[in-house]
């Protein structure tokens, strides 16, 4: 499956969004107006203007629409909540080139709410997904008390954890250690 860079920025905004919920990472992460901030500018989201405190509501409540997407046990009913989400932020597409980025789509109204805008990019870039018959790529980690979401575009669609690094090492790290432990027994 070809991603482009926009699309490609839009799916880690939208794991990054979900992976704010106070059920993941045991407090909420998106809280104030600074932490919202701090999301838009971690994740480079564009023409963002000033947020207030209803910004951190409305994020939050498409961050909840977005776990269900998720969640969906099926295209469709992936392709219901985002149809809806999509709809309801007026998608708008447009092109643009700004910031040193080529020609590429935005699908959010100029002056859109930043909820809106996150809906209108975020849930094109997931429709895209399912479009191309990819939706199990959305996933969530296998490491025990990890929840994250993640995308899955490794190539044949076998990534296991949020992050290698972190979960996948420590798991592969805590098995070897096992094994260790079970011929010293022996």
């Amino acid at each position: 499956m070809l991603i482009n860079h926009d699309t490609r920025c839009a799916l880690d905004s939208v794991v990054d969004l979900v992976n704010t919920q106070p059920q993941i990472e045991g407090r909420e992460s998106l809280g104030d107006v600074a932490a919202l901030r701090g999301f838009v500018e971690r994740n480079r989201v564009s023409e963002v203007g000033r947020l207030d405190q209803r910004d951190v509501a409305a994020v939050q409540a498409v961050r909840a629409r977005f776990t269900e997407v998720f969640a969906a046990t099926d295209d469709a009913g992936a392709a219901t909540k985002l149809n809806a989400m999509i709809a309801e932020a007026g998608t708008t597409p447009r092109l643009t080139d700004h910031d040193g980025y080529d020609w590429h789509v935005h699908y959010f109204a100029p002056g859109a709410s930043l909820a809106d805008h996150l809906a209108a990019d975020c849930g094109m870039a997931l429709a895209f997904l399912i479009v191309g018959g990819e939706r199990e790529r959305l996933r969530r980690c296998d490491a025990p008390n990890c929840r994250r979401a993640f995308v899955d575009l490794s190539r044949n669609r076998s990534r296991r954890y949020c992050d290698s690094r972190t979960c996948g090492n420590r798991l592969h790290v805590a098995a070897y250690r096992a094994r260790r432990r079970e011929a010293a027994a022996s």
